[in-house]
């Protein structure tokens, strides 16, 4: 997908109200192009395969033929990304944490409905989108009818929701080239001007993304905020010195020497 492309998006709900407002967020994106909305599992059906949308926001729980429904009934079809989109909060689909593109937690909030378009637009990007799904409608078509019930039940995992957000893989504009790099290559990040640069390999590229943008695409269990313009990979911190003002000097191990600042101090224990 070229920068100007749009993500051509199909809505599913058989609830008028989630369908109303999930446009209306939608809508405030400007790369997102609303090509269809559907109201239920066999109209998806209908609408995917003469629309070809390239993404689809798909209610798990619906009458009839419900959200895992609509994509086993995909078999043989071209597949878009599937965002998954439920009123049942804190639990995991174990059969989907591999192959789904993401999942979310109605009321849907414009924070992490933008995480999710992200991702969507990595995906696409990268190309991904075919082999990630076609794996998922192969699973879905595997599933006895007990499988499949079975998956729906709630299971108490409240970190898959997260584990899910964030990127293993992430790919920007450097200078004239894209570059992609594996998350657990990046060693620090720090903020100049308006200006990112990323760390890695001995290599500083130089991105233009906001502290917090980027900071919402990496795991905080690996990486954490350490001052107002700096995250680091925990994973490549060697040494930790106390400082008398109540800082911290952190050494990576390439050598790198970064401060913590006191306004951060409760990440200290990450290093512990």
């Amino acid at each position: 997908m070229m920068s100007d492309e749009k993500i051509r998006v199909l809505l599913v709900d058989d609830e008028p109200l989630a369908l109303r407002g999930l446009k209306l967020r939608l809508e405030k994106f400007p790369e997102v192009e609303i090509i269809g909305q559907s109201t239920n599992g066999r109209e998806a059906v209908k609408d995917i395969k003469a629309l070809s949308p390239d993404l689809v926001f798909l209610d798990i729980q619906m009458p009839g033929l419900d959200g895992f429904g609509v994509v086993r009934a995909l078999i043989g079809a071209p597949a878009p990304l599937f965002i998954f989109v439920t009123a049942y909060d804190k639990y995991a689909i174990e059969a989907f944490e591999a192959n789904a593109l993401d999942y979310i937690v109605k009321p849907v909030e414009e924070e992490r409905l933008s995480d999710a378009l992200h991702r969507a637009r990595e995906a696409i990007k990268n190309k991904v989108a075919a082999s990630r799904e076609s794996k998922l409608i192969e699973m879905l078509a595997s599933l006895s009818d007990d499988d499949r019930d079975r998956i729906k039940e709630l299971i108490s995992d409240p970190a898959w929701t997260e584990k899910q957000r964030y990127s293993e893989r992430l790919s920007f504009k450097d200078g004239s080239k894209v570059v992609v790099l594996m998350a657990d290559e990046i060693e620090w990040i720090d903020a100049a001007g308006d200006y990112m640069c990323i760390h890695a390999g001995g290599k500083t590229h130089i991105i233009r993304e906001t502290m917090k943008a980027l900071q919402a695409r990496l795991d905080p269990a690996r990486f954490q905020r350490i001052h107002r313009s700096a995250i680091v990979n925990i994973s490549k911190v060697k040494e930790l010195h106390p400082h008398s003002n109540g800082e911290y000097f952190i050494i990576l191990e390439n050598g790198a020497e970064l401060k913590l600042s006191r306004s951060y101090k409760e990440v200290v224990a990450r290093f512990l």
